[in-house]
């Protein structure tokens, strides 16, 4: 049943032709419309917008270098290289 409604589903004629021409022009166009429909923030939104990226690029630093102190002494202790944590 599901082969049928794949058969009779409607062709369109936009996308049929096979000259790369049309079809660029055809994407231009496309773009031109979505290109219409992006909202530009305003400044107060900007700066929000960058200050949350910081505030997050900055937590996810933290935490990469906490996890990789955490794991990096226990292998250094568990191969007896490193006492755990610097303690001795």
């Amino acid at each position: 049943m599901a082969e049928n409604a794949i058969e009779e589903a409607p062709r369109s004629r936009e996308g049929a032709s096979r000259n790369p021409f049309v079809r660029l022009v055809t994407f231009l166009k496309e773009v031109l419309v979505e290109l219409r429909k992006v909202v530009t923030p305003t400044r107060k939104e900007l700066i929000r917008y960058t200050l949350v990226v910081l505030v997050f690029v900055v937590f996810m630093m933290l935490l990469v270098s906490a996890l990789d102190l955490v794991f990096g002494s226990f292998v250094g202790w568990m191969f007896g290289d490193l006492p755990l944590f610097g303690i001795v």
